[in-house]
């Protein structure tokens, strides 16, 4: 069997960097090309020793000469619509994991993977166990009444909330049927952070934090919590690896890893 090609885009990035060492320690995948910003070398070296790719700041131009059939993205919104775009026109499946894109953003790269015939999966979070935690919410959900996010990232994350507090909050309040009740408040407070389908998010962003999120619910008398702690980025990876191996054997969008763990 042929290992699936993979070009990333944002390959000198911190996830960028992760996925490229992921995809080298798979037999059944090939890095094939590598695309950045700013690119100073036609070629760059690959972390296992194994040879070099060509490397560029073209996507055009890179997935002409490696004609790849995934394109890997974790970049920023602003990067990732226009790669989505020719690469759909090329017919390259597409793993994003890009946070913060709108949801016209993602109706439209639905409509490009249907257009063009190739595989999407866009997901706000590729840790399995944050994956597991999301669903889990999902199901206290139907059991409480109230319901807070506390989101923990580092400090050069550029959106908050999270796309996964974002997702996580309305996920909830879909299985639940209604948004969450709020409770009463003698006049508004800025300290209370988003409201997002009557569940509250506070979003924090210092320096030695990863990804992190807890999600308390509370009822008469208790309260439950799910926490999912983000240690590193190679805990990303799994997930990564899954989602470029079932998106060449789909046509069209999945939207969430727990689609592709039959969550």
């Amino acid at each position: 069997m042929k290992p699936i090609k993979v070009v990333v885009q944002g390959a000198l990035g911190r996830m960028g960097r992760e996925v490229i060492n992921a995809l080298c320690r798979e037999p059944e995948m090939q890095v094939a090309g590598a695309v950045e910003l700013r690119v100073t070398e036609d070629h760059l070296p690959l972390p296992d020793s194994s040879g070099v790719v060509p490397f560029s700041s073209d996507l055009d131009y890179i997935l002409t000469k490696c004609q790849p059939n995934v394109l890997v993205d974790f970049t920023a919104a602003q990067a990732t619509m226009p790669a989505v775009r020719i690469a759909a026109k090329r017919g390259v499946n597409l793993v994003i994991g890009t946070t913060g894109l709108t949801a016209d953003e993602i109706k439209e790269i639905e409509r490009l993977s249907i257009a063009c015939q190739v595989g999407a999966v866009v997901a706000p979070n590729f840790a399995l166990g944050a994956v597991v935690m999301m669903h889990l919410a999902k199901v206290a959900a139907q059991y409480f009444d109230y319901a807070e996010i506390i989101e923990l990232h580092h400090s050069r994350k550029a959106d908050s909330p999270s796309g996964t507090a974002l997702a996580t909050a309305k996920t909830m309040a879909a299985t639940k049927g209604k948004p969450f009740n709020l409770p009463e408040q003698r006049k508004p407070s800025n300290s209370r952070g988003e409201q997002v389908e009557g569940v509250t998010i506070h979003s924090v962003r210092l320096p030695g934090l990863m990804a992190h999120q807890e999600i308390i619910l509370g009822g008469p008398g208790q309260t439950l919590s799910i926490r999912h702690d983000t240690i590193n980025r190679e805990c990303y990876m799994p997930g990564v690896i899954l989602a470029i191996k079932k998106v060449v054997k789909h046509k069209g969008l999945i939207y969430g890893l727990d689609k592709l763990l039959g969550l």
